[in-house]
């Protein structure tokens, strides 16, 4: 149960305690005044009213001795006159009290019965007085005395009667008040008892709860407030659950929790240091990146323009071995009539033979031609330079197979020996034309594949030159983005600085636990390569 509902439940049996013993007091009191007012206003009354009427009656007999003495008193006869008027006062007064006291209605009848038996006595001496008063003392006597000793008998009685009657009814309310006194003061006594019992425990109660003085208490929270750690809690105050113990535990946690937050925050301290001088470092090498890039960029522009012209001349020179190609299926053509003219002459002429040495000797020298151009095709590769010497030498050979021509007209006549040797070299010389015409077709084809890889090159240094001003402007990005690091980082830095301030506040026990002040979160180690 919450203390707040202990002190609430006890406070109410305290006041429930004290309620019942008012409760008694107020209604001992009210019953005991009902009882004194009951007691003088009826019993008193009563008791007073039969003494004025024997009072009464006693200045009545008084009077009418005194009228008999001296019949000229007329102060005897007004005092007889008052005493009879305030008899019969007093018994009307009587009567209002009959239903309040039994029995009393008896005696009033009588009473009055009596005093109007009197009256016309007592009005009759009166007037006997006055003429004869030895008679009028005689009549008093014989008439009014025995009336009025059974009046005084009768108002005696009731007398004793209402006597004995007020002093049970005084008796009966000092009984009753004894005893609600005494229940009162036992129902004070206990709800005292009560209320001592409940202080002792909920004073108990508070003291298990708060663990020690709530002074303490007080010091040692403005204490941890004002941040002290290191302050020491008596272990005779930590009672297991108590304020005391948990503001113990508390003070503990905040020991390691500040250990913790101090310990990090120096390490977020000089991690960020770190992080700023490897952002600064990066910066750097990023700016040399950057540079560099540039300078990449405008070298792959070079060198898209070099591989482009090199694609020009490749199609340029694929173009003249084509037309060397074209050339030498002509010339194979040619050479073929000229073996089938040399055949006709083998059959027509014998003097061939020394014209066909020559024409032998201009078909190796059209061989090794052929074949110097072939080496040299193969050497120039990307430009035809050497098919122009070649092309020149095939001219100079066609001019002295020309003039072998002529000559051979002139010896026709000796050549005809010589026709069948001229006839088989002119064959070999068509196969060697066949297989230049080969040559040159695969250097063409070769030429063909280097102007079409150029083309592909040309397009992948284009590719590449394009990714590069991509990666020069994503590393210009990257170099704005590492300036907000290193800011931030700098910032940072400082917020850590601050932590670092604001933890140093705490005063914690040079014996704090070594798990705590041992606790370190690893710290990041930034080096530049």
């Amino acid at each position: 149960m919450k203390l707040r509902n202990r002190t609430l439940v006890c406070m109410a049996l305290v006041l429930a305690c004290c309620s019942l013993a008012l409760g008694l007091a107020l209604a001992g009191m009210q019953s005991a005044k009902n009882r004194f007012v009951a007691f003088v206003d009826i019993d008193q009354q009563v008791l007073q009213n039969a003494t004025m009427l024997y009072a009464q009656g006693l200045q009545t007999g008084q009077a009418i001795r005194n009228i008999v003495l001296d019949p000229t008193d007329d102060q005897a006869v007004k005092n007889l006159d008052a005493s009879i008027t305030a008899f019969n006062q007093v018994l009307d007064r009587s009567r209002a009290l009959i239903e309040s006291v039994p029995g009393l209605a008896d005696s009033l009848t009588k009473i009055a019965d009596l005093q109007v038996k009197r009256e016309p006595v007592l009005r009759q001496i009166t007037a006997m007085a006055r003429q004869d008063a030895n008679a009028a003392a005689e009549y008093l006597k014989q008439n009014d005395a025995p009336v009025w000793r059974e009046i005084r008998t009768t108002v005696q009685t009731l007398i004793q009667q209402r006597t004995a009657q007020v002093e049970a009814t005084r008796n009966d309310v000092i009984e009753f008040t004894d005893t609600m006194f005494f229940w009162s003061l036992v129902a004070a006594v206990c709800a005292v008892l009560l209320g001592v019992l409940i202080a002792l425990y909920l004073t108990r109660s508070i003291m298990r709860q708060l663990g020690a003085e709530p002074a303490l208490a007080v010091d040692v929270t403005h204490r941890i407030a004002d941040g002290d750690l290191a302050v020491v809690i008596p272990d005779e105050s930590r009672h297991p659950g108590s304020l005391i113990q948990a503001i113990g535990s508390m003070q503990r946690h905040l020991s390691d929790v500040v250990v913790q937050v101090r310990s990090g925050a120096h390490a977020i301290a000089a991690a960020t240091g770190q992080i700023a001088a490897g952002n600064r470092d990066l910066s750097a090498r990023t700016d040399e990146q950057a540079s560099s890039l540039q300078e990449t960029a405008a070298s792959m522009e070079q060198l898209t323009s070099t591989v482009q012209q090199n694609s020009g001349n490749a199609r340029h020179a694929n173009e003249l071995a084509t037309t060397a190609s074209q050339v030498a299926e002509r010339g194979g053509a040619v050479v073929q009539e000229v073996v089938d003219m040399m055949s006709t002459i083998n059959q027509s002429a014998s003097k061939i033979g020394e014209i066909i040495g020559v024409i032998d000797s201009i078909a190796f020298q059209t061989n090794i031609l052929a074949l110097n151009a072939a080496v040299e095709a193969a050497r120039a590769g990307e430009q035809g330079r050497g098919f122009a010497v070649v092309a020149s030498e095939v001219r100079a050979l066609a001019q002295r197979s020309a003039t072998a021509a002529r000559e051979i007209k002139a010896l026709i006549s000796e050549s005809v020996d010589q026709a069948g040797a001229g006839a088989s070299l002119a064959t070999e010389a068509g196969k060697t034309m066949h297989e230049v015409v080969d040559s040159v077709k695969r250097v063409a084809a070769i030429i063909s594949e280097i102007s079409l890889a150029s083309h592909e090159q040309t397009t992948g240094i284009e590719q590449v030159n394009t990714a590069i001003l991509q990666m020069d402007s994503v590393t210009q990005q990257n170099a704005a983005l590492v300036e907000q690091a290193a800011a931030a980082s700098a910032a940072l830095q400082q917020q850590a600085a601050e932590l670092v301030r604001i933890v140093a506040r705490f005063h914690l026990d040079n014996s704090a636990p070594a798990h705590a002040v041992g606790r370190r979160d690893p710290v990041l180690q930034l080096t530049a390569h």
